[in-house]
């Protein structure tokens, strides 16, 4: 699929590309309009429009991935209750064996995300998805989500990196656009980022569902 003689940084997303999804469905889908219902005394159907139109107002930009713009606009201890599901932050199945690979290969690893850093910082406390990675960089220390071109340049200039020769790794088509448009001369989409629904189609973007299609060829 790439020349990995061309590639010498991965660039990868964290959740629903090294992470599965479902926690986050789950807490943003779920959980969140059964607590705003319980504590308003909404509806479950009021609860989970209110938090649609919520979530609408702010895609696409950083308060859309914001914990602490959240808590404030839902009036929620979304720490709190990320707390409550930690049992289901889950690695992806193939993450480790990938990573472990692109480090043998002697590649540079480095998990750019939306997440907010709380959110990382929980992840990373129940997961091994440290030992994996040689930086790690959040949208939210930049001020710009990794939608916006700044983002991007920012990344490129703390690093020190050429992103003729990165590979950029995400389950978002558009982020994967943005990533392009920044001159990132490599993008591959992840298919299955969520393990309970059914795998996403990508237009634009080359996708898999297993990294263990990528590494007989990054062995070589």
């Amino acid at each position: 699929m790439f020349d990995w003689k061309t590639i010498d940084t991965v660039l990868l997303d964290m959740d629903g590309t090294l992470l599965d999804l479902h926690f986050d469905n789950h807490f943003w889908l779920s959980l969140v309009p059964q607590e705003l219902g319980r504590q308003r005394g909404i509806s479950h159907d009021q609860a989970q429009q209110l938090v649609v139109d919520a979530y609408g107002k702010v895609a696409g930009t950083l308060d859309w991935y914001c914990l602490d713009y959240w808590q404030t606009q839902l009036q929620l201890d979304i720490m709190g209750l990320h707390r409550t599901l930690v049992d289901r932050i889950q690695l992806r199945q193939d993450s480790m064996p990938f990573l472990d690979a692109l480090a043998t290969a002697g590649k540079k690893r480095i998990l750019v995300t939306n997440a907010h850093p709380k959110s990382l910082a929980l992840k990373l406390e129940h997961t091994e998805l440290a030992t994996g990675l040689d930086a790690m960089l959040s949208s939210h220390e930049t001020g710009y989500p990794k939608e916006h071109p700044q983002f991007w340049r920012i990344l490129f200039e703390k690093f020190d990196l050429n992103p003729s020769r990165c590979l950029f790794i995400d389950d978002s088509e558009p982020i994967l656009n943005a990533a392009r448009l920044a001159g990132v001369a490599h993008q591959l989409g992840i298919s299955n980022p969520d393990s309970q629904k059914p795998l996403k189609t990508f237009n634009d973007f080359p996708a898999i569902d297993d990294y263990h299609l990528l590494l007989d060829d990054l062995r070589r």
